[in-house]
């Protein structure tokens, strides 16, 4: 009976936030929260030299009662312009779809998850792999790309919202 007491009368700490972590829901937000135009400015990082300042445009077009979204995401620094668009589908919180970049001319495969407005997905071609993460936050938006050894190896982007 003691052991019984003790394991399962008084949980400890870290067993409850286990069991809490364990049965809370995952929440499925839908893409509408992406929905419109934003512009803003950040930095990108070529691989072939210093870090860059860049102004961007992204423009999501929402379908399928948030569950698809067409996106645009054109950036340009002094030396660099980039043009990704990609259209992306959302089953549960899983994100799968296809991009391309047309000044590159590279395209390929996105998967990843959207988890309460946490956008973390992959994109992958036969020569590029890079994690992107989109956080959006009421008329604001962060976008951020990792891709070591890519001709881009990383961009960071703070957007607004456009006015309608």
């Amino acid at each position: 009976m003691l052991l019984f007491n003790a394991v399962f009368r008084r949980p400890r700490p870290l067993s409850v936030l286990l069991i809490i972590l364990s049965v809370a829901p995952v929440s499925a937000q839908t893409l509408e929260n992406v929905a419109g135009s934003w512009s803003g400015s950040g930095t990108m990082k070529p691989s072939d030299g210093p870090r860059e300042r860049v102004r961007c445009k992204a423009d999501y077009i929402v379908r399928n009662t948030g569950l698809s979204v067409k996106m645009t995401v054109r950036c340009a620094s002094d030396a660099y312009k980039m043009e990704l668009s990609a259209n992306i589908d959302q089953q549960g919180t899983n994100l799968s779809g296809n991009w391309f970049e047309s000044q590159y001319r590279q395209g390929g495969k996105v998967s990843g998850r959207n988890l309460d407005g946490l956008i973390e997905a992959k994109v992958e071609s036969e020569t590029i792999t890079a994690l992107l993460t989109v956080q959006t936050n009421g008329a604001r938006q962060t976008f951020s790309m990792e891709s070591p050894g890519a001709w881009v190896s990383q961009v960071t982007i703070n957007l607004v919202r456009d006015p309608k």
